[in-house]
């Protein structure tokens, strides 16, 4: 048992020696790197790495030129590409001659190459802006002043792209001293730069800014717009002890394309006239983005539906496409829409807009006859009531985006049968909205939370003895489901009242 340790100690010894390359020199000993891999090797020399290894160590302590051993960074199918990148080699020492050279490479937050590659996201970058990147200007960006740790108006905030944004911050001035040289209250401070179309773009390229709009605000608070739109006829000036032509507010609009390009720029401003007592004043600032070639959708309410307003419905949701919508504002949902010529058939096609809040009723006649079959009746009716294309889901508010699916009503369809009978065909369509106030008592938004649609059906006996009138209708129903308000009444507080010990001493 203690022969086969030391066998196992000498033979573990050995190997280490050979792979590090530290056996002592020996007058048999060949260079290890003169004879190639017997495996990579064409010769007829198949002799493994086994069998040199136990003829080492069983038959004798030196190396003939046949047995030489393979060189251990010659295995098979071990290729390195990158030594210095994949190895763990002793670190450079610093130097007075390296140090500007290893702190170069070594003294940012992350470890720098040679070449570093070039991603896609370099590349698109330079195409247009991103969202949440800084727009650029001639020498600056496009600042929009913005409150801080107080109220005071802060000028170093960057306008984000795509990123929409409404600030309101003060400031405070002397009115004699610094109604005309308060660059804050000139136009010129955010008229006169013009703004790049994409982050690596040029100065020539500069986009100006184009002044749309100027409007007066008088002391009382109403407003003016003149014809004039030089900026340099509106400058702040001091006038019988009144700063006029004041910067109050600022509108920015951004046009951009699908390729994150700005395209143009426009500005709106309010300007008003400031007395003493009105320091410090209140300045507004907004930018809006709009992208190139596009419609926007108008909405019903924000949130809440308005009286008066189409109800948004659509199709959906769709695994592939969710939810769709009809451009047309005023034909999303429909029904049939009354004439003084009754007749449905004249009448197909001619459909009216569900408002919110107006409950509706409407209808035609039709004169049915044996010449077309019931089921074809059943069908030219159906198209009367419901129209072409019939949504299936509701917009719970005014303004809800396709994209959440859970601000979406389902329609509820029902049926209700006549009596079985050979020709039965539809007759009413009957739509019930119901809402709720949803929100706070003191500004509450109308909100959908659910839709039924009922189609009532009748029996018509075929064949017909004569020509039969038939009485279409369509009725649209709104009711309010909101609990009434109650009053709530507090209870009565407890007078917790307690004398000190010795109120009435020396009486008791």
């Amino acid at each position: 048992m203690e022969l086969t340790v030391f066998l196992w100690i000498v033979m573990r010894l050995l190997l280490n020696s050979v792979i590090e390359g530290n056996l002592l020199a020996d007058n048999n000993l060949t260079e290890v790197v003169s004879t190639p891999h017997p495996l990579n090797s064409g010769s007829g020399n198949t002799t493994s790495f086994v069998d040199q290894w136990t003829d080492l160590t069983t038959t004798s302590s030196t190396l003939t030129q046949s047995e030489v051993l393979p060189r251990v960074g010659t295995l098979p199918d071990l290729e390195i590409n990158d030594r210095a990148g994949s190895s763990f080699f002793a670190p450079e020492v610093p130097t007075t001659h390296n140090f500007d050279r290893l702190m170069k490479q070594f003294g940012g937050s992350s470890f720098s190459t040679p070449n570093p590659p070039t991603t896609s996201r370099s590349k698109s970058t330079a195409r247009g802006y991103q969202y949440g990147v800084p727009i650029k200007a001639v020498d600056d960006f496009l600042r929009l002043p913005a409150p801080l740790a107080t109220s005071e108006c802060t000028d170093n905030n960057p306008a984000g792209f795509l990123v929409n944004q409404a600030t309101y911050c003060s400031r405070r001035f002397d009115i004699a001293a610094n109604c005309s040289n308060f660059r804050a209250l000139s136009i010129q401070r955010y008229l006169h730069f013009s703004i790049l179309p994409s982050p690596s773009a040029s100065s020539d390229s500069a986009i100006p800014l184009l002044l749309t709009s100027v409007n007066l605000r008088s002391l009382n608070g109403t407003l003016t717009h003149p014809s004039d739109r030089a900026a340099d006829n509106w400058l702040p000036r001091l006038h019988d002890d009144i700063c006029v032509n004041v910067v109050l507010e600022v509108n920015y609009v951004i046009v951009y394309n699908d390729k994150g390009k700005i395209v143009n720029a426009s500005v709106a401003f309010i300007l008003g006239a400031i007395e003493n007592n009105m320091v410090p004043i209140q300045q507004h600032f907004q930018i809006t983005f709009i992208q190139d070639n596009t419609t926007g959708v108008p909405l019903s309410g924000n949130p809440g539906y308005i009286v008066g307003l189409p109800l948004v419905a659509g199709f959906g949701p769709n695994a592939s496409f969710g939810i769709i919508q009809s451009k047309n504002r005023l034909g999303q949902l429909t029904v049939i829409k009354s004439s003084t010529n009754q007749d449905c058939l004249w009448m197909e096609g001619l459909r009216t807009p569900v408002l919110f809040g107006y409950n509706l009723h409407s209808g035609c006649t039709l004169r049915i006859m044996n010449s077309t079959t019931c089921h074809q009746w059943s069908q030219i009716i159906r198209n009367l009531l419901i129209g072409q294309n019939f949504p299936n889901i509701v917009a719970s508010f005014g303004n809800s985006p396709v994209q959440y699916v859970k601000d979406w009503v389902t329609i509820k369809q029902f049926t209700s049968r006549a009596q079985s009978c050979d020709c039965e065909v539809p007759q009413s369509l009957a739509l019930r909205v119901m809402w709720t106030k949803y929100g706070s008592l003191i500004n509450p938004q109308a909100k959908i939370v659910d839709v039924t649609q009922t189609i009532r059906k009748t029996c018509i006996m075929m064949p017909l003895k004569s020509a039969k009138t038939l009485h279409i209708s369509t009725s649209v129903t709104f009711t309010d489901m909101s609990a009434s308000a109650q009053p709530g009444y507090k209870m009565r507080p407890t007078i917790d009242a307690k004398l000190p010990y010795d109120f009435f001493f020396p009486f008791l």
